[in-house]
């Protein structure tokens, strides 16, 4: 991780990034405790610690990045994003979009909101997304 990246991550934890990361840990943990929500409970985890530090990071598509199509990025990934959306994320989009509204008031704040407003699009949709270093 480069020297500009960790300071941007230092200032996204305290300005936002360590409780919206606490969000994503809620729900995996939520969704983990039921059984059918196993497989979003690990998307929810790798999120959660894209969501504490963003910076020197990108989500892209697993079939864009892989060159292959898997489960998630098929047709049962739509479904399980549509659950996801119905159970979790449209609360965790919400959290992301409050989030950047409040940053975006300063000036100093709206690289920070965009990173947020980032988040809750994957928050929307997450499963067939992976966290790569951004180059």
């Amino acid at each position: 991780m480069s020297p500009v990246s960790l300071l941007l991550n230092v200032i996204w934890v305290v300005l936002g990034g360590a409780w919206m990361a606490f969000g994503w840990l809620i729900a995996s943990v939520v969704m983990a405790i039921t059984i059918i929500g196993i497989p979003w409970a690990r998307a929810a985890f790798n999120i959660a610690a894209y969501t504490l530090f963003p910076f020197g990071f990108t989500a892209v598509s697993r079939d864009a990045y892989t060159g292959q199509e898997d489960i998630g990025t098929g047709p049962l990934g739509v479904i399980g994003n549509i659950i996801w959306l119905v159970l979790a994320g449209w609360w965790l989009a919400l959290g992301h979009v409050v989030t950047a509204v409040l940053l975006a008031v300063t000036i100093i704040g709206i690289p920070f909101a965009w990173a947020h407003l980032k988040l809750a699009g994957i928050a929307l949709w997450p499963i067939g997304k992976i966290i790569v270093p951004a180059n």
